[in-house]
């Protein structure tokens, strides 16, 4: 890459100086909030490429109305995201952490857990990354609904996917919640407490979407009163979460640092994706995983369209 481009590393406080004489902007700091503030009034980057899935940050109206095509990092995170999720739905079901607690005090205690077969979740975020979960749910004998922006029947990948005013109905009868769809005007503060109020009784809450669709006063009210029989959260408004945030002491709550995307290969398979994307733009070939910066994601053109509801990284 080095032979056909200048590869300049800009650290936040050069980037407005930089930014007007960039031909294009790899988001490496996915989490930045220093480029609203640094975005050229003219001229600027004609492509960005966030090692991200969710674009949400990008989403500032000086970015949102240029020219530039934004391009995200799909394809990287939707696995082990969904093993994440997996992974604490069992955690959860199993009491991996009552058991943790015994065992560090020396106390054996028989005791039964739950079975995650035959129980039933719902995925809310129609995209990749909730396309995954489901199909992984399902591996472990959890019934599994989709929700996505509109409804559809037959899809090739899931069979039904279901309209997101479906999700009320849904909600009542779940075993698991899980949110893995983007922050969008619609889904900001979705998860509050008439939300968590038309939930079965003891269900549980996994997200892996956005810390800002979660009202967190609301889930740790419905954690303490026993309306949630437990949550796993890897994404919070405030990133990192304060040593004085209640929600590290509330009850039946897996707490996680924004790395349920973040495996061992995750740094190569990064930059896999963007030395493609860079080959095509030198080319003038068309980009993988250009987001519709009205929509907010990527969308998908031959595969169903709510598809494309990225979740996040």
């Amino acid at each position: 890459m080095a032979a056909h481009a200048e590869l300049v590393c800009i650290p936040e406080d050069r980037l407005a100086a930089e930014l007007p004489h960039a031909d294009a902007l790899l988001v490496w700091e996915f989490g930045t909030e220093a480029l609203p503030g640094a975005w050229p009034e003219h001229g600027g980057p004609r492509w960005v490429h966030t090692a991200s899935a969710g674009v949400d940050r990008l989403m500032f109206p000086a970015l949102r109305d240029s020219d530039a095509i934004l391009t995200n990092s799909r394809g990287v995170f939707e696995q082990p995201i969904a093993e994440y999720v997996a992974g604490q739905i069992i955690a959860l079901a199993k009491d991996f952490a009552g058991t943790y607690d015994r065992q560090r005090d020396h106390v054996w205690r028989h005791r039964v857990t739950q079975r995650v077969w035959g129980t039933r979740a719902v995925v809310l975020g129609g995209g990749p990354i909730g396309r995954a979960v489901v199909r992984t749910l399902r591996a472990l004998g959890i019934e599994t609904d989709l929700v996505g922006r509109t409804r559809r029947e037959g899809d090739p990948e899931v069979g039904t996917v279901h309209a997101f005013d479906e999700l009320d109905g849904l909600l009542a009868r779940a075993d698991w919640v899980v949110c893995a769809a983007p922050l969008t005007e619609q889904t900001q503060d979705l998860f509050d407490a008439a939300t968590f109020a038309r939930m079965k009784r003891g269900a549980r809450f996994v997200n892996v979407g956005r810390g800002p669709m979660v009202v967190e006063k609301d889930l740790l009210a419905a954690l303490e009163e026993g309306q949630l029989g437990g949550a796993a959260l890897d994404v919070f408004r405030e990133e990192p979460l304060p040593a004085d945030n209640p929600l590290w002491d509330a009850p039946n709550l897996l707490v996680s640092p924004h790395m349920s995307a973040d495996t061992d290969t995750w740094l190569d398979d990064l930059a896999e994706v963007f030395a493609d994307n860079f080959t095509r733009w030198r080319a003038g070939h068309p980009l993988r995983n250009v987001v519709d910066k009205e929509l907010g994601y990527v969308p998908v053109a031959d595969a169903p369209q709510a598809a494309a509801e990225e979740g996040s990284r």
